[in-house]
């Protein structure tokens, strides 16, 4: 893959000179090689993605926790079934669902109809997972799926029907699919971006582990303090903290260098 920076806003005073990091695929490159060096997705189109703090699970170390069994319990009674892009109808019916739903838990509009429409028409689209009321019949949700067998799942977007919500059908559905994709045999589930305390609930999962800029861990204290170091005022380098590199790192940067798995080639 080739790798573009785009710079971001300087702060001279701090010498903080930042950089978005862009991959762009080469012609012969999966995606599933460019989500497992720590990027995600910045084009529905699959051709641009961009480093950032994600979660994925390693299904080989999933297994359904209390927590997890909990949420299996509320759900009872709603099926799910993998359907390929080519065997899914994008009809107006469900098209006017997907946008009421957005509207709700985006805002007015944020995710405009020709946007749904230009997501439900893209490739970062293979499969989708579609739950079922098993006592009416009543569709109750999507989730949104690009699979590359048996390497990785990305679980995208979701839209499912607010009525549930006591139910928590949304972390349902996630939970569902970590549970289907473990049995299904993939390596990978990938859930997506952590940067706030409401996003932890991706991390609900044994297996849980999330990009730190240079490795994969699966310490989510490391996560939390990351989280609440944005909540503070920043000066100076995640890596030239002291007390991230004592508390993570045994005091000593060359630990985080041979724990560093980030390589191009």
């Amino acid at each position: 893959m080739k790798i573009l920076f785009s710079e971001y806003k300087s702060d001279y005073t701090h010498y903080i000179f930042p950089y978005a990091i862009w991959a762009i695929p080469e012609a012969d490159e999966s995606p599933a090689k460019i989500f497992a060096r720590g990027f995600l997705p910045a084009s529905r189109n699959l051709d641009r993605f961009y480093l950032c703090r994600q979660i994925r699970v390693d299904l080989k170390k999933f297994k359904p926790s209390s927590e997890n069994r909990r949420i299996f319990r509320k759900g009872k009674g709603i099926s799910c079934r993998l359907v390929p892009r080519d065997q899914f109808e994008y009809t107006e019916q469900r098209r006017k669902f997907y946008k009421n739903y957005a509207d709700i838990k985006f805002g007015k509009d944020v995710m405009t109809y020709r946007r749904l429409d230009a997501l439900f028409n893209s490739p970062i689209i293979s499969h989708f997972l579609l739950f079922e009321d098993e006592e009416t019949g009543k569709e109750a949700g999507v989730a949104t799926l690009f699979l590359e067998p048996p390497i990785l799942a990305y679980y995208y977007f979701a839209f499912y029907d607010l009525n549930y919500y006591s139910r928590n059908l949304g972390m349902y559905m996630m939970t569902c699919a970590a549970d289907y994709f473990t049995r299904e045999k993939f390596n990978f589930l990938y859930l997506g971006t952590c940067y706030s305390r409401n996003a932890l609930y991706k991390t609900q999962f044994s297996g849980a582990e999330f990009f730190t800029g240079f490795r994969w861990s699966d310490d989510l204290r490391e996560l939390k303090y990351l989280i609440k170091r944005e909540k503070s005022v920043i000066t100076g380098h995640l890596l030239e903290t002291e007390e991230y590199i004592e508390k993570y790192y045994s005091g000593n940067i060359v630990e985080a260098v041979q724990k560093c798995d980030f390589i191009l080639t």
